[in-house]
């Protein structure tokens, strides 16, 4: 009788659980912003076909809920190790060789700016965890930018190990090592076209102010003629002429970041250059060229500004790796920008700054409209990763909304196979302070829970105090989070992996890649492997395996070193680049070399299981490219 007992109060636990996974479920498929999003319906059904499938569980009872009862009566403790215990530095951030690396999956986007771009801190931050430097070109300016890229590439970060038997040649001039090249991904982000307000009357030196009040009438102009006049608190100019055909009573202005909200009353939209009257809903004040946020319209922008072009271009000149498109609101947006840079290659070729053939910098589209949000879709489809901008996000959509804009962006994208950024303070705090609050690590944590590929810094490095310490701070929380969802609650994990199989379905997606991958994480799983390793040229395999969401590192050996920084996005690939490895070395051979290599690097041990998985060319005119995967136990 008390063997019954406890099994019926078990199933009440368990029916219990499918009750908050279904109310969960209901509150996640609630959208304000985001129609009709084929990837986010694909989301959705693994979310309600895991609530299903754990009610079959209760109902069909006595094995699973026994062995259910049995792991939640003989927990006698949490299992919540210090972070700090497993990363691969220490207090003084020097490496232990004899320590095994256990690289973190989630990567760091780091933005570096003055307080981070010197050498000294930037080896720190690169050693701390930063795998993808960040410039942002809303500030940064050519010189900036030529030192952080020198900086980073004298940066060899973990690679100083691993040869750590011989002497390293480096070049005289940025210290980097000839024996190994450093593989730090470098992402521009792009000012973007951006609206605002205009130069103030007689604001000569940048300062003044100009004051708002409850209530008061505020007229927008977009006319030639207002903006040699200069603005008012009552007679503001806006640099887009066609604000009044995108607005309509009753919509909101903000102005400043939402500093100021304005309330739209008359619309003459009939005018080629219409006037809009607002009125204040709130007190404060603005400076001149302050930014303006029309939550809800839809404009024409274009996708790139005159300065994006020219930053574009110069950054394709120092062979960036992405370009994060700032304000983008629809596919043909990133279809303008895949054009420009195609056009850009060329020219640059013909003045013999960039060689045909060499991959592209990847889009990554940064999601923070309204007009984003709706097409969503089309936007991932087109783009090569997502960025999950919140700041100007939660100026566009109600604040209380943002955090259900993530989870369902980073679900689709999840679905999709595509890797995606949540950005924006993360841990703010900790520009001023040496420890983050514990909703900043609720929140960065949750991030990883959600299936974020990475998580990205702003100020607290580009500007913070604590440059360092945040980027350790935020390996080590997703550290423990990646630890939690291994051994603890591994259903997070495995509903990102089941959201790409069903959008693998979707897309009938049969080809080569798709089995082999499947297949090697399958295969690593049940083997209790310590690392995936994948021989590639073109970095497509890899991809393929980390949308599968393994728990464990893969190991990318690249050739071409543009592609290894490429994969840098994608959560759990740690690439290297071996320009030998798939030239001279014959096939035969090629895993137990890499074995070899992954023994010397550090992340595996002479008894440790091993997968290794190649794309191999055809060998005479009988056969197609083919891929295989081989098990194998480190010597």
């Amino acid at each position: 009788s008390c063997s019954v007992h406890f099994q019926n109060t078990n199933k009440h636990i368990i029916q219990h659980c499918c009750i908050i996974i279904q109310s969960t479920t209901m509150m996640l498929a609630h959208r304000t912003s985001i129609r009709g999003a084929t990837a986010l319906r694909t989301a959705r059904s693994t979310w309600s076909t895991s609530a299903h499938q754990l009610q079959s569980s209760a109902a069909d009872g006595n094995a699973t809920t026994t062995t259910a009862s049995r792991s939640l009566s003989s927990r006698s403790s949490f299992d919540l190790p210090d972070p700090k215990s497993f990363m691969s530095y220490q207090s003084t951030l020097d490496y232990a060789k004899a320590q095994k690396w256990n690289p973190q999956l989630s990567k760091i986007v780091a933005t570096i700016g003055p307080t981070s771009e010197q050498l000294p801190v930037m080896k720190d931050i690169v050693r701390s965890g930063m795998r993808i430097m960040r410039l942002n070109f809303s500030h940064a300016t050519v010189e900036e930018v030529e030192l952080r890229m020198t900086n980073l590439r004298a940066s060899k970060g973990r690679h100083s190990i691993f040869h750590p038997d011989t002497e390293e040649a480096t070049t005289a001039s940025t210290g980097e090592s000839l024996v190994h090249k450093n593989v730090r991904a470098v992402l521009l982000d792009t000012r973007g076209p951006e609206l605002r307000t205009g130069k103030l009357v007689g604001d000569t030196s940048g300062h003044a102010t100009i004051q708002f009040e409850v209530g008061s009438p505020v007229t927008l102009l977009t006319t030639d003629e207002a903006r040699d006049k200069g603005s008012t608190a009552s007679e503001l100019y806006i640099d887009y002429p066609k604000l009044h055909k995108c607005l309509v009573p009753g919509m909101k202005v903000l102005l400043d970041d939402g500093a100021i909200t304005l309330t739209v009353q008359e619309v003459e939209s009939d005018k080629e250059h219409g006037t809009i009257t607002c009125v204040a809903d709130n007190a404060g004040e603005i400076r001149s060229r302050a930014g303006v946020n029309l939550p809800g319209a839809e404009t024409d922008l274009p996708a790139m500004s005159a300065k994006d072009r020219v930053d574009i271009k110069y950054g394709m000149t120092k062979d960036v790796d992405y370009v994060a498109a700032s304000f983008i609101q629809n596919a043909e947006g990133v279809r303008e920008i895949k054009a420009y840079m195609e056009q850009c290659a060329n020219e640059l070729a013909a003045d013999g700054q960039w060689e045909l053939g060499r991959p592209l910098p990847l889009i990554i589209s940064k999601i923070e409209s309204v007009s984003g949000l709706t097409h969503f879709d089309d936007i991932l489809e087109e783009s090569d990763g997502i960025m999950v901008a919140r700041g100007d996000l939660g100026v566009e959509i109600p604040i209380q909304q943002v955090t259900n804009a993530q989870k369902e962006m980073v679900a689709a994208c999840n679905a999709a196979g595509k890797p995606v950024i949540v950005a924006t303070q993360m841990l703010e705090s900790m520009a001023k302070n040496p420890r983050p609050t514990r909703a900043e690590v609720a929140d960065v944590t949750n991030a990883i829970y959600d299936g974020a590929d990475c998580v990205m810094l702003s100020g607290e490095t580009a500007k913070g105090k604590y440059p360092v310490q945040v980027v350790q701070t935020m390996n080590e929380i997703i550290a423990s989070a990646e630890h939690f969802t291994k051994y603890s609650m591994p259903g997070l994990n495995l509903a990102a992996r089941e959201r790409f199989v069903k959008g693998q379905a979707d897309r009938a997606d049969k080809g080569v890649d798709a089995a082999v991958a499947k297949a090697a994480v399958t295969a690593a799983e049940e083997r209790d492997a310590a690392v995936i390793i994948v021989l590639t040229s073109q970095g497509i395999l890899p991809r393929m395996i980390s949308a599968y969401r393994p728990n464990i590192p893969i190991l990318a050996f690249c050739p071409n070193a543009k592609v290894a920084r490429q994969l840098m996005l994608n959560r759990g690939v740690h690439p290297i680049h071996i320009a030998d490895l798939l030239t001279d070395v014959s096939a035969v051979k090629r895993p137990a070399r890499a074995i070899q290599y992954a023994k010397q690097f550090g992340m595996v041990r002479e008894g440790d299981n091993v997968v290794v998985v190649t794309r191999e060319t055809a060998c005479d005119e009988l056969t197609t490219d083919f891929a295989s995967m081989k098990i194998a136990t480190v010597p």
